[in-house]
């Protein structure tokens, strides 16, 4: 029995959250074009919160939505071209239109995991102009399994063609990855994905608990450049499913070159798990939210570790990277 595994890639992504969304379209052209002679079979390119998402609140890019798309179409050929969507951020009008009218083929509608209902329109959307549709769940930490599997049946409804969820925080054990993953396959009729985040050095076993359970698609990176810790380092995923038999399509030896040259010309520096990575894992904080942790905390001077810990009692989410500059101003407060 042939066991084929779906990898995305979103390198030029993810990726830009961990350069406060500054990759150059040089940038993204070098890697695009080294990801695609691997043979990856999708690349997502995209501001770190995904397409209509520069802003002032959550850091705004260094090239424009247009720019980075179009180069980084210019510089595939075999590989599709995907796109992260959050509806509030991303309008179909302004932004959807015009990143399909370049070319995008998959386009990834996300929601917090217990808010799909906002991406009936974007999904539905996607569909009628035929493109591939895939619904997300992010922060999925955050729910239960039984409340991912009433969400993640509303995107198959609303058109998804797969579902994937985020561990946005890097939270997960193997354990509870298995748990999730297994009530969405036996829940859905669709494909289950899973993207996994490094902050308590669980993303590899994360991921293989993952395809273990029944999903069929996997989310990683080179280097696992990514938000905070990083996300599933994708040269040492596609190693370790080699050895156990799965096909991904991808020449290994390829996309160990196309990590070389992402460290040598993307990345400033390789993530690594360092110890607010692992107080934010533990307290369930988006890790995109690192950088803005990292600058604020050291203004006001202020222990990292305890903003992440009143961050995770508030549960606060992608997109609230206000309510960081409130906590650490409460911190300062109670240590007056």
């Amino acid at each position: 029995m042939v066991k084929h595994i779906l990898i995305s890639d979103p390198t030029l992504r993810d990726g830009n959250h961990a350069v406060a969304h500054q990759l150059s379209a040089e940038q993204i052209a070098i890697y695009a074009k080294a990801a695609d002679e691997a043979g990856v079979p999708i690349v997502e390119v995209g501001h770190g919160n995904g397409l209509g998402a520069s802003s002032m609140q959550v850091g705004l890019s260094l090239v424009d939505d247009v720019t980075m798309l179009e180069t980084a179409r210019n510089n595939l050929t075999k590989s599709k071209l995907g796109i992260h969507v959050i509806p509030g951020f991303a309008t179909i009008k302004r932004d959807l239109i015009r990143a399909l009218e370049i070319g995008v083929d998959v386009v990834r509608v996300a929601s917090h995991c217990t808010e799909a209902d906002i991406t009936q329109r974007h999904l539905g959307f996607v569909r009628e102009k035929g493109k591939e549709a895939y619904g997300v769940l992010m922060m999925s930490h955050m729910a239960s399994a039984s409340t991912l599997v009433e969400e993640a049946q509303k995107m198959e409804l609303y058109g998804a063609e797969g579902i994937i969820i985020m561990d946005s925080a890097g939270a997960y054990l193997p354990a509870d990855v298995a748990e999730k993953i297994s009530a969405l396959v036996n829940g859905l009729k669709v494909p289950v994905g899973f993207h996994a985040h490094n902050n308590l050095g669980m993303a590899i076993a994360n991921s293989i608990a993952a395809i273990e359970s029944g999903a069929k698609i996997l989310d990683g990176t080179a280097r696992g450049f990514g938000a905070g810790a990083g996300n599933a380092q994708l040269e040492v995923l596609i190693a370790v499913l080699e050895r156990m038999g799965y096909i991904t399509g991808i020449d290994l030896y390829k996309m160990l070159d196309a990590s070389d040259i992402a460290e040598r010309e993307v990345m400033p520096s390789i993530p690594t798990i360092k110890s607010e990575s692992i107080v934010s894992g533990l307290s369930g904080v988006f890790s995109g939210f690192a950088k803005h942790v990292n600058r604020i905390s050291k203004e006001y001077e202020v222990d990292q570790r305890d903003v992440y810990k009143e961050l995770g009692k508030r549960r606060v989410v992608g997109g609230q990277e206000d309510l960081i500059i409130e906590v650490v101003m409460d911190l300062v407060r109670r240590r007056k």
